[in-house]
């Protein structure tokens, strides 16, 4: 029993479009993430003065704080669109996949 029902399930349509459509969308928001990281430590590694500047004269903040603050940040809103699109699209077609497979 528990074989036929994988196997309606993997030879569902909407199964087929689930699968790529989250690994489209988790590709696409790793591309973003690692592209940003990436461009930083470009910046370490080529421009290292430009992280040290002060972001007022004569203050300890420097440039390199907030950036780090805005990768960071960065991070979390990108799982929260992840958690966003996957509670509104991608939990409706596991829900129909289901009903379907039944």
């Amino acid at each position: 029993m528990q074989q036929e029902l994988t196997t309606r399930i993997r030879n569902n349509p909407k199964f087929e479009e689930l699968v790529r459509k989250r690994t489209a969308f988790g590709w696409r928001l790793s591309i973003v993430m690692l592209s940003i990281y990436f461009l930083f430590i470009l910046l370490v590694a080529f421009a290292p003065g430009v992280l040290g500047t002060p972001l007022v004269e004569g203050s300890v903040i420097t440039l390199g704080i907030p950036l780090g603050v805005v990768i960071i940040v960065s991070a979390f809103v990108l799982t929260g669109i992840y958690v966003h699109r996957a509670n509104r699209e991608f939990d409706e077609l596991n829900r129909q996949i289901i009903e379907e497979a039944k």
